[in-house]
C-alpha cells in the first residue's frame, strides 16, 4: 500500500491547528484577524509524511497515531529491579486451523441499499489437527445458506456478526479436502461500528460511490479495499496476511460498466436482463486481503509488456493521459524484473483510479487501485510527474514484496512496505540518477525522524496497540532507509543476489524478518544478527556528535564520535556503526578509510601529513542518524564544491544558509546553478536580489529551468522586485503549455507589478477548474476585489475541498471585506453557514466555511459594529452546537476567543 497522498485526516488536524495558532497567537487584537493559510512546505523543510495511502510520499505527512503502550515496563527501585508480573503485549501471527485452498465468488449488487449479494464456494482442509468446525471471518452478513457443495442440507453454524463458526457434522483430517458453500448478503454500510485509521480511513471493505447518482460531477463506482482485514466485509474468508489461496470471481453488473478483478478475464457474458457477468480467474495463490474488484464507467487503455497485458483504467476525460498517469509502467516491469533477477510473476498488470478512496493506493495482485489524486491532465503531470512515478513503482514492487512474498503478520509489515518504499529509490536512481534518489531518501528519513520524536517503536513491532498503527513512518520510511544501509553494508552484488534468493526461496508464501536475515547470511557468509537486532528489532536511531582535530606535530588527524541518543529498554545505548571516512588533502586528492564505532564515545586517528581540507564521516551518507557535524565554514564550503554526492552538497548548503559571511554567500549563489532542482529551489529562498548577477541568474531560471517548481519559485522571487522589465517573463508563464505551478506564480507576480494586467489575464482562466488555477485566481481576486468576481467565487465554492479550501475561503473573505457590500456579505454568510452545517461535507469544507464566518465576524469587531459581530457570533455558536465531529467542535470553541 502506498503512503501517497497526504492523509487527509492527519493533515486536516495539522493544518487546522496551525491556522488556529495563527489566529490566536500571531494576530494583534487591534489588527484584522484574518489568518493566512500556511504556504506549501519548501524542500528545506522536513517532508510531511503522507499516509492517505500510508503514507502519501514528495511531500509526505507523519501519521498522528503513534500511541505506544507498554504494560510491562521495568521500574528501577534503588538499584534493585522490580519486574512486572505481566508479560509484554505480543501480537502473534495467525494460528492456522484450516488451509484455505481456493475461493470462488459469485457477486451481484444492490446499488440502492449498498449491498452485495454473494455466493462463496471455499475449498479447504484442516491444517494439521483433526477438527469438526470451520471458523471464517464474515462481517455483518445476512446468511442465507451454509452447506457442503452438492449437498442439500444446511450445516449448523454460530454467527456473531464478525465470525461464522460452521459445524461440519463430522471430524475432518488434514487429508480431507472439502468445499463449503455460503449464500449471503454483505451489508458494509450497515455495520454497527465502522472503523478506520490514519493510513486507511475506513474499514468497510466494500464501497459504493455516488450510488444514487445524485452528484452529477461524480461517477458511480463500486470498489474494495482489503488491507488490513476488511475484505471479510464482502466475502467470507480467513482474513489474515499469512493465508493464501487461488481465486475465481464472477461479477454481474449493468452492461454499461467496466469491471476489474485479480487475474485474467476468462469470459464476459451478456445476460437477458441487460446485465453482464465477467469471470476472472487467478490461478496463483495470494493473500485474501489482496482480493479486489472495481466497477465503473471507465476508459480502458491497453498496453503490453513482453507478452503480459497491461491496462490503465481511468475516467473517460483522462483517457488521453492514461499512459502518463501511470508513467513508464512497461519500463518499470522490465527494470524491476531485471534488477531482481526474477521475472514479474503474475499474468497481467492493471491499474485503476477510483473516487473517494480511503487510502493512497493498494497493491491488489495484478489490479492496483489508486486514489483520484493520480488523475491529472498534461499540465498537472508536468508539475507532479514524480509523485505518480513513485506511487506506480511502490505498488508494482509490492507484486514481489507483499504479493509474491507476504508478511506473515502485521508486526512484520516492513517486509512489505519497507521494500516498496525502497523501490522508489531504486526507480529514481535508475531513471534520473543518484542525486534524485538521494534527495528522495533524505525526505523519507526526515519523515521517519520526525515521527520518532516521542521515542518510536521497533521496526518489527510485536507489541503494537492496533495493527492499523503499523502503517506509519517506521514500517515505510525507516524500513526503506534500513534496506539502503544494508545495501551499502554488503555491496550491490550481494544485496540483489540476496533479494533474488529470498524471493525464490519464499515465493507464494509468508515470511518473518529472520528469513530475510538468513537469506543475507546465506549469500554473504556473514553473521548479521548485530545489524538486524539494532535496526529491525530495536527502536530509535543514533544521534551522533562529530568533532575533528589535527595534530601538526604528530601529523595525525582525529575524529571523535559520540553517540548521544537516550538509551532505553528498546533504544540501544550504543549502536554498532561501520562507517566510511573520506579524507581530503585538497580538491581531487582524497582517500577512503573504514572505521567501526562500538563505543558510546570513540576517537579515531588517521595519518595526515597536512591538515585535511575536509574529513567526511559517513561518506556514502547512508547512515540513518541525526548528526551534529562540527565542521568549520571553510570545510562546509569545501564539501559543497568537492563532495561527490547530493547529500554532501545539501548538508553543506543547510549549514551555510544562515551565515552572512562572504564565503557562505558565495556558496548560496553557486547553489542557484546546482545540478539538482531542490538545491536550486532552496537557493532561491536565499537569493540576494540586490546583486545584479544574482538577479540575472534568477531571471534566466524563471524562463529556462527544466524543473517547473524551480521556474515557479524564480518567478515568485522576481515578482517581489515589482520591476516591470520582468512582465514579459510573467506573460510567458501564462501561456497554455506552462505547468499550473508556473501559471500560478506568474499570475501572482504580475498582480504585484501590474494588477490590471493580471486581472485581465485571469478572465481567460475563469473556466479552468484545475485547483492550481483556481487558487491563483482566488488569491488575485482576494487582493483585487470586484463585484463581478463574486459569481466566480460562488461557483468554485461549491466544489473546492481538502487543503485548498483553506486558502480559497481566506481569499473569498478578504474579497468580501474589501468590497464592503452588505448584501454580498449577508449572502456569503448564509452560503458559508449552509456548508458548515452540512454533515455530508468534508471536514475541510466545514471548517473553512466556519473560519470564513469567524473572519467576517472579526472584521465587524474591528469596525466596532457590535450588532453584526454578535449576529455572526451567534451563528458560530449554532454551528458548534450542531457539529457532530468532536475534533471540529474543539476547534470551533477557539473561535469564541475575544
Amino acid at each position: 500500500m502506498s503512503k501517497y497522498p497526504i492523509n487527509k485526516k492527519n493533515l486536516f488536524a495539522l493544518t487546522v491547528w496551525t491556522t488556529l495558532l495563527l489566529i490566536l497567537a500571531c494576530t494583534p487584537k487591534t489588527a484584522n484577524k484574518m489568518a493566512d493559510t500556511p504556504p506549501p512546505a519548501q524542500p528545506t523543510q522536513p517532508a510531511a509524511w503522507d499516509t492517505l495511502g500510508k503514507p502519501q510520499m514528495g511531500a509526505e505527512e507523519e501519521p498522528e497515531e503513534y500511541h505506544f503502550m507498554d504494560e510491562a515496563v521495568v521500574t528501577p527501585d534503588e538499584g534493585a529491579g522490580t519486574f512486572s508480573d505481566t508479560l509484554k503485549p505480543y501480537n502473534a501471527s495467525h494460528t492456522f486451523e484450516h488451509d484455505l485452498i481456493h475461493t470462488k465468488l459469485e457477486l451481484s449488487f444492490d446499488w440502492e441499499k449498498k449491498r452485495a449479494n454473494g455466493k462463496a464456494t471455499l475449498t479447504l482442509k484442516p491444517w494439521f489437527y483433526p477438527t469438526d468446525k470451520l471458523t471464517l471471518d464474515a462481517k455483518n452478513f445476512d446468511i442465507h445458506y451454509v452447506g457442503f457443495e452438492g449437498g442439500k442440507e444446511q450445516l449448523k453454524y454460530d454467527y456473531n456478526n464478525e465470525q461464522i463458526v460452521i459445524h461440519l457434522g463430522k471430524t475432518m483430517t488434514r487429508n480431507d479436502e472439502y468445499k463449503v458453500v455460503i449464500d449471503y448478503t454483505a451489508k458494509p454500510d450497515e455495520r454497527e461500528s465502522i472503523g478506520g485509521s490514519a493510513a486507511i480511513t475506513s474499514d468497510k471493505g466494500l464501497y459504493f460511490i455516488n450510488a444514487d447518482g445524485a452528484d452529477p460531477d461524480k461517477p458511480k463506482q463500486i470498489w474494495t479495499q482489503g488491507e488490513t482485514e476488511s475484505n471479510s466485509c464482502w466475502f467470507p474468508t480467513v482474513d489474515k496476511p499469512n493465508e493464501r489461496c487461488t481465486q475465481e470471481m464472477y461479477l454481474t453488473v449493468d452492461d454499461k460498466y467496466k469491471t476489474l478483478s485479480n487475474g485474467v478475464l476468462v469470459s464476459s457474458k451478456k445476460n437477458p436482463d441487460g446485465t453482464r457477468t465477467d469471470y476472472y480467474k487467478m490461478d496463483k495463490p495470494h493473500a485474501p486481503y489482496l482480493f479486489m474488484m472495481a466497477i465503473g464507467e471507465y476508459a480502458v487503455v491497453k498496453d503490453k509488456w513482453r507478452n503480459i497485458p497491461v491496462e490503465y483504467y481511468v475516467e473517460p476525460k483522462f483517457e488521453p493521459y492514461a499512459r502518463d498517469i501511470f508513467p513508464y509502467t512497461p519500463e518499470m516491469l522490465e527494470f524491476f524484473s531485471t534488477k531482481l533477477g526474477y521475472t514479474y510473476p503474475w499474468p497481467k498488470y492493471s491499474q485503476v483510479v477510483v473516487r473517494d478512496y480511503v487510502s493512497g493506493a493498494m497493491e491488489n495482485t495484478t489490479a492496483v487501485i489508486f486514489g483520484e489524486f493520480m488523475q491529472k491532465d498534461k499540465r498537472g503531470l508536468l508539475d507532479d510527474h514524480l509523485t505518480n512515478e513513485k506511487v506506480v513503482a511502490h505498488e508494482m514492487f509490492h507484486h514481489w514484496f507483499g504479493d509474491l512474498v507476504t508478511t506473515e503478520s502485521w508486526a512484520n509489515l516492513t517486509l512489505n512496505e519497507g521494500f516498496a518504499n525502497y523501490s522508489e529509490y531504486l526507480w529514481l536512481e535508475h531513471k534520473y540518477g543518484r542525486d534524485e534518489a538521494d534527495f528522495h531518501e533524505f525526505t523519507e528519513r526526515q519523515g521517519y525522524v520526525y515521527s520518532a520524536l516521542d521515542g518510536g517503536h521497533p521496526l518489527i513491532h510485536f507489541g503494537y496497540e492496533d495493527k492499523e498503527h503499523m502503517f506509519d513512518a517506521h514500517s515505510y520510511n525507516k524500513g526503506g532507509a534500513i534496506l539502503h544501509m544494508l545495501r551499502t553494508q554488503v555491496g550491490d552484488d550481494a544485496f540483489f543476489t540476496t533479494l533474488n534468493r529470498y524471493l525464490k526461496k519464499n515465493e507464494y508464501t509468508d515470511v518473518e524478518a529472520h528469513e530475510l536475515r538468513l537469506a543475507f547470511e546465506d549469500v554473504t557468509g556473514q553473521d548479521l544478527n548485530w545489524f538486524f537486532n539494532q535496526w529491525f528489532f530495536a527502536a530509535g536511531h543514533p544521534n551522533l556528535t562529530i568533532r575533528y582535530d589535527w595534530d601538526e606535530a604528530m601529523k595525525k588527524a582525529t575524529v571523535t564520535l559520540e553517540q548521544t541518543q537516550q538509551g532505553t529498554e528498546e533504544v540501544p545505548h550504543v549502536y554498532d556503526l561501520p562507517l566510511t571516512v573520506d579524507i581530503y588533502e585538497a580538491p581531487g586528492k582524497v582517500r577512503r578509510e573504514k572505521i567501526r564505532m562500538t563505543k558510546r564515545s570513540q576517537t579515531f586517528s588517521f595519518d595526515a601529513p597536512v591538515k585535511p581540507a575536509l574529513i567526511n564521516v559517513d561518506a556514502e551518507k547512508a547512515l540513518l542518524a541525526v548528526k551534529n557535524d562540527q565542521h568549520s565554514e571553510e570545510e562546509w564550503a569545501f564539501m559543497y564544491r568537492n563532495g561527490p554526492n547530493f547529500l554532501d552538497r545539501w548538508e553543506a548548503f543547510d549549514h551555510l544558509q544562515a551565515s552572512t559571511s562572504p564565503m557562505a554567500k558565495q556558496i548560496l549563489q553557486e547553489a542557484l546553478r546546482d545540478k539538482h532542482w531542490s538545491l536550486r529551489q532552496s537557493a532561491l529562498n536565499k537569493a540576494d536580489m540586490s546583486v545584479a548577477e544574482v538577479q540575472a541568474i534568477v531571471a534566466k531560471m524563471a524562463e529556462t529551468d527544466p524543473e517547473p517548481s524551480v521556474r515557479a519559485a524564480a518567478i515568485s522571487v522576481l515578482g517581489q522586485t515589482n520591476d516591470k522589465k520582468y512582465v514579459p517573463v510573467y506573460e510567458k508563464g501564462l501561456t497554455a503549455e506552462q505547468p499550473y505551478s508556473v501559471l500560478g506564480a506568474a499570475l501572482e507576480a504580475l498582480s504585484k507589478t501590474d494588477p490590471d494586467a493580471a486581472v485581465a489575464a485571469a478572465k481567460n482562466l475563469e473556466n479552468d477548474d484545475n485547483e492550481g488555477v483556481v487558487m491563483a485566481l482566488a488569491n488575485l481576486y482576494g487582493e483585487n476585489p470586484s463585484a463581478t468576481n463574486l459569481p466566480w467565487f460562488q461557483k468554485h465554492a461549491a466544489k473546492i475541498d481538502n487543503m485548498a479550501a483553506f486558502g480559497f475561503y481566506d481569499a473569498y473573505a478578504r474579497s468580501l471585506i474589501k468590497l464592503n457590500d452588505q448584501a454580498a456579505f449577508d449572502q456569503a454568510v448564509n452560503d458559508f453557514k449552509t456548508i458548515s452545517l452540512d454533515t455530508k461535507a468534508s471536514l475541510w469544507r466545514r471548517f473553512a466555511n466556519t473560519k470564513a464566518i469567524a473572519d467576517l465576524r472579526n472584521h465587524y469587531r474591528e469596525q466596532a459594529n457590535k450588532a453584526k459581530a454578535d449576529e455572526l457570533t451567534a451563528i458560530l455558536a449554532e454551528i458548534r452546537e450542531k457539529e457532530t465531529d468532536p475534533t471540529l467542535k474543539l476547534y470551533y470553541s477557539m473561535f469564541e476567543q475575544p
